[in-house]
């Protein structure tokens, strides 16, 4: 016997949003193209129909991308490869470690300042890669 009912996905009552893959498909594994991404979309709403959840089942070739990447692309792949490189030796440099929070803290409180280390990183070395590279 077939049955017309589709699955059914129910939120507790909490869960006021839900938005993105649930499982995603690992490109890297021999298995690839037998895997499947689930992604779930629900909200809550005033609307008349009761239907606000949706779920999506895609193949790999729903992720696939379909065009070459553009040179801007490549350059910001580029910069974001080098920046992050940079932070890490940077991290590991011991001598600088005590001087690089100093500077942090000092700029933290300002309008415009960073407010965690991390992103305190990525902006001096992102300002030290377009220095360099005359961005």
């Amino acid at each position: 016997m077939v049955s017309s009912e589709m699955a059914k996905v129910e939120y507790a009552d909490a869960i006021k949003t839900v938005s993105g893959a649930l499982t995603k498909i690992n490109k890297k594994s021999p298995h690839a193209a037998d895997q499947k991404m689930v992604l779930a979309t629900h909200r809550v709403a005033p609307t008349t129909s009761p239907d606000c959840s949706r779920l999506y089942i895609r193949g790999l070739s729903a992720v696939s991308r379909s065009s070459q990447p553009t040179s801007k692309e490549l350059a910001v792949r580029a910069r974001f490869t080098a920046v992050a490189a940079a932070i890490k030796t940077r991290k590991a440099d011991l001598m600088r470690v005590t001087e690089d929070e100093a500077a942090f803290m000092a700029q933290k409180d300002l309008a415009g300042g960073k407010k965690t280390l991390k992103a305190w990183y990525w902006m001096v070395e992102g300002q030290a890669y377009d220095q360099e590279h005359g961005n």
